[in-house]
């Protein structure tokens, strides 16, 4: 063994520390494992206390697009960029460096939408979310004022099932479980059903389904009830929180046509769809055509982008001096990471790739769910975001336990009764195939 495996083997104090110190201070829910830092590769990440490696479908809720240890983020130039911008924390929004003039750049040739020109930023996917609300609060008013409405855009339409954060505007959005909400104070602002379907013989019916017209008439009657103080449609292309919860787009194009009837924006979160469906955004490849996108996880930074029926007003939020601009307006560290990984999607093709591996996964885990019929349903997926339901939610959660204790592979629960995949944009046939088998050795224990 040499020196340098015996230290991997041999954990340091601070290390063997870590996790309990953690769970008494700091809230969380924390694993107990160590992230090796300094270690792993594509989907394995490293236990630092004892070298434990694990096959991670987690991506730490899909924030690490190349997985761990992807070389180019080991690259000395790179190293030597982030040490640069660790220095110190600019307000972004008040002082330009080249370092974010560079990623706004690489970011609008790599994932910007032409017709969404606008860009905020800011820390976090709920408060990218918020902010989203604020421009179209703002963007409605106005447009009410000028056309002689003493009203308000103040309300704000939403889906059941739906996850969008747990800070200010959008707890009054979140519906998923209750434990993440219950007794803050909300707003009580118009909710619709959510008509999910699975994707099968119904998804691609020409006409709306039964509980989708039961949905968009329930919009239909909240815009009645509430007229101009209905700011704008807020919506996951696929509801991940929920449970990974596909809407058609036909349903979602009649709720957008009815939006544009009224004068309502839309605004599309794409926090979790964003760089992990096939390509850079679930609006794109589903047609439609939102004023808003929230986004986050995969792209490192959290912000908004803006354009269509907001550039209707000149002095729409993202335009009026100190109306929405924060103090930071995001990390200059998560900037520079963004445009590396930006780089390497752009250059190595991983949005074409990630479509690829997730047919692959797809026809995994249906294979899967015909080896265990009573266990697991509705294998799903768009581009890299799958998932299985369990028919009973307990199994669920024995299964990623025992596949992490005894199989050493990560995975993440999604709504009630769920296992959701969130692999790297980078990841391999192989990767995808050893996870499915630690999942199928961990359905096999309980079965």
């Amino acid at each position: 063994m040499t020196a340098q495996q015996e230290a991997v083997r041999t954990p340091t104090p601070e290390a063997t520390r870590a996790v309990p110190e953690l769970r008494e201070h700091v809230t969380g829910d924390l694993l107990d494992i160590v992230v090796d830092l300094d270690a792993g590769a594509g989907c394995r990440l490293r236990d630092l206390r004892d070298g434990t490696e694990y096959l991670d479908m987690t991506m730490f809720f899909s924030s690490a697009p190349l997985g761990h240890g992807h070389p180019d983020l080991r690259e000395p130039g790179f190293e030597a960029e982030l040490l640069r911008a660790s220095r110190v924390k600019p307000s972004n929004p008040d002082f330009a460096t080249v370092q974010q003039a560079r990623f706004a750049e690489v970011f609008r040739r790599v994932a910007g939408v032409p017709e969404l020109p606008l860009l905020f930023l800011i820390d976090g996917g709920t408060l990218a979310v918020e902010n989203a609300l604020k421009v179209a609060f703002d963007w409605k008013t106005k447009r009410n004022a000028r056309s002689g409405v003493a009203v308000r855009g103040s309300r704000v339409l939403h889906l059941e099932k739906a996850f969008h954060g747990r800070s200010g505007y959008t707890l009054s959005l979140t519906n998923t479980d209750p434990a993440k909400v219950r007794d803050y104070p909300m707003f009580d602002w118009p909710r619709i059903p959510s008509p999910a379907v699975e994707p099968g013989a119904r998804w691609d019916h020409p006409d709306l389904l039964p509980e989708e017209q039961v949905a968009l008439e329930a919009a239909r009657a909240a815009l009645r009830r509430y007229g101009s103080e209905v700011a704008c449609f807020v919506y996951e292309p696929i509801q991940g929180e929920g449970g990974d919860r596909h809407l058609r787009p036909r349903f979602l194009r009649a709720v957008q046509d009815l939006c544009r009837e009224h004068d309502v924006l839309t605004v599309a979160d794409e926090v979790q769809t964003g760089a992990l469906t096939g390509g850079a955004w679930a609006h794109q490849a589903l047609g439609l055509e939102p004023d808003l996108v929230a986004f986050g996880k995969r792209m490192q930074v959290c912000g908004v982008m803006g354009g269509r029926r907001v550039l209707e007003v000149a002095d729409n939020a993202f335009k009026e001096p100190s109306r929405i601009s924060s103090t930071w307006g995001g990390a200059l560290v998560d900037m520079v990471r963004a445009t590396k990984i930006l780089e390497v999607v752009e250059r190595d093709g991983l949005f074409a790739h990630s479509r690829e591996m997730g047919e692959l996964l797809l026809g995994e885990l249906r294979s899967l769910a015909e080896r265990f019929p009573s266990l697991i349903t509705a294998p799903r997926g768009r581009g890299l975001m799958c998932a299985v339901s369990f028919r009973d939610p307990r199994l669920r959660d024995a299964a990623i336990a025992a596949a992490r204790s005894q199989h050493r592979a990560l995975f993440l629960p999604s709504g009630p009764d769920s296992l959701r995949f969130r692999p790297p944009l980078s990841v391999r046939p192989d990767e995808l195939t050893d996870a499915v088998a630690a999942l199928r050795a961990a359905l096999t224990g309980l079965a």
